[in-house]
């Protein structure tokens, strides 16, 4: 279960708690802390006094106060105070969630100080404030033996404020809605493959349909094929397991749809084309995208915004064997362009083709698809930012806009004509990849030759989707990424 954060009127003098995070500005001592100074018998005072504590950004002091008040406290940096953001509060919360987790205390509060982000309105402070201790927190340990003298779970977490304030308390339910939305999301992103089938992520989505009331369709490689999408039973015929094409439907508003599409290959070895062995396990992430928009669902139950949104989700592993796709093949579509197969680690492609081309039937106002889908995406961005690409500049710029709010930002490339050269073949509509040169954008300009008649925006995820080493906000692994940006988007179209 996702750690759920609630929130009160308290003087955080008074909150007795086995850990109280408080974020806090670089400078001196603020004045907000004087109270809970004197009752710690100068031991903040001290803490600044000595410079073990200074507000920078990402510096933390653990301090033991005493007294009938909170046991421990902790103090997290967010360097200035006017430049400090949503995504600041965020961050500091992550990072004060990661700490209680890792000491073992059962519950904690975060203390909401008014002075320390003046420029961040109360109800985006909370949101942050509320997406950021679970998303810190978070850690995978169910596949583990338990240790012998295990710590108690982090459990309970409340937002402390000093006065009653309804845009807090509507920021702390927003943030909650996110954050069970993004716990979800990492939780299937982060199990292995053996676990994580086509068929588990469409029960996953037949669950979360059930508990929210959502309309849900599950198509098998039966239903798939007298669709007509050849290209995702192209990728999945090297594999002993059976494709999954799922349809959920969110009906908030009787409005020309969002669709949220996410590329779901819950393994990539690569195919014949077959990838080196050298970190192939995290391939198991190639499924990312689709966990994205399950877990934007997952929100969606919570949320219940004023809008309609679709979520399509192509579902296959991508294995070598005797009845695998081969490079040279040609390979139809269900918009009915064919394809030449030049390389099958290309696949995420081909699944997403077939289900942007079955995105037409809605009539869309809108379709986005995010996926982990090119490595030139990490080249280029690294793990900072996501790739965008679109066919509407006014949704590429709400995506954008969005990934800003959401702090997961994006970056948008070109799609220039001269890059439809570089996909053109001489035996089939296109070829399924361009070579090593603008491989993302070539990889999107793929896309967009089944993304027709409606404004459809592309976000690569490949350098986002996951860590592959620990941060001070999270530990190595899934990222949850664009289950944030998501729930921006759809909130901002309300």
């Amino acid at each position: 279960m996702p750690l759920v954060v609630t929130h009160r009127v308290a003087d955080i003098v008074a909150v007795k708690t086995p850990l109280l995070i408080i974020p806090v500005a670089k400078g001196a001592l603020p004045p907000s802390l004087a109270a809970l100074d004197r009752i710690s018998e100068g031991a903040l005072g001290r803490c600044w006094a000595a410079g073990d504590f200074t507000g920078v950004k990402d510096e933390t002091a653990l301090l033991y106060p005493g007294g009938n008040g909170p046991e421990r406290v902790l103090l997290v940096g967010i360097g200035d105070a006017d430049q400090a953001s949503a995504a600041t509060l965020r961050r500091a919360a992550a990072i004060g969630g990661k700490k209680a987790r890792s000491l073992g205390a059962p519950a904690a509060a975060v203390a909401y100080l008014r002075d320390v982000a003046p420029r961040v309105p109360t109800g985006r402070a909370a949101q942050s404030l509320a997406e950021g201790v679970p998303f810190g927190a978070w850690h995978f340990p169910d596949l583990k033996r338990p240790p012998e003298s295990p710590k108690p779970a982090f459990e309970r977490c409340e937002l402390i404020i000093d006065a009653a304030d309804a845009e807090f308390g509507a920021g702390v339910t927003r943030g909650n809605a996110i954050g069970a939305g993004q716990a979800l999301t990492r939780g299937l992103q982060v199990l292995p493959s053996n676990t994580c089938t086509p068929e588990f992520v469409a029960a996953r989505a037949r669950e979360i349909a059930a508990r929210h009331g959502f309309t849900v369709t599950v198509l098998d490689r039966a239903a798939i094929a007298k669709a007509g999408m050849q290209a995702l039973l192209a990728v999945a015929q090297g594999s002993a397991l059976e494709p999954r094409f799922v349809i959920l439907e969110y009906r908030g508003s009787t409005a020309a749809p969002v669709v949220l599409v996410g590329k779901g290959v819950t393994f990539d070895t690569g195919g014949i084309s077959i990838k080196p062995a050298q970190s192939m396990e995290d391939m198991k992430f190639d499924m990312s995208g689709a966990a994205a928009v399950l877990g934007t669902f997952e929100a969606l139950g919570a949320l219940k915004p004023n809008q309609h949104v679709i979520g399509l989700i192509p579902l296959c592993e991508n294995m070598p064997s005797g009845t695998a796709y081969k490079p040279g093949d040609v390979v139809g579509s269900h918009l009915g362009k064919t394809i030449e197969v030049v390389n099958t680690d290309a696949e995420g492609r081909l699944i997403l083709a077939d289900a942007l081309s079955w995105a037409r039937q809605y009539t869309p106002a809108a379709v986005i698809d995010c996926a982990t889908l090119t490595g030139a995406i990490v080249v280029g961005l690294g793990h900072t930012a996501s790739g965008l690409m679109g066919t509407d500049q006014a949704l590429v710029r709400a995506v954008l806009a969005a990934g800003e709010a959401a702090d997961e930002r994006v970056w948008e490339l070109p799609l220039w004509d001269d890059y439809r050269e570089l996909i053109k073949s001489d035996i089939a509509d296109m070829k399924n990849s361009g070579g090593r040169a603008a491989g993302s954008i070539t990889a999107g300009w793929f896309l967009k030759e089944f993304a027709e008649g409606y404004p459809w925006a592309h976000v690569d995820i490949a350098g986002t989707a996951y860590a592959d080493r620990e941060t001070p906000t999270q530990v190595k692994g899934p990222t949850g990424v664009m289950v944030r940006l998501f729930a921006e988007f759809l909130l901002a179209r309300t």
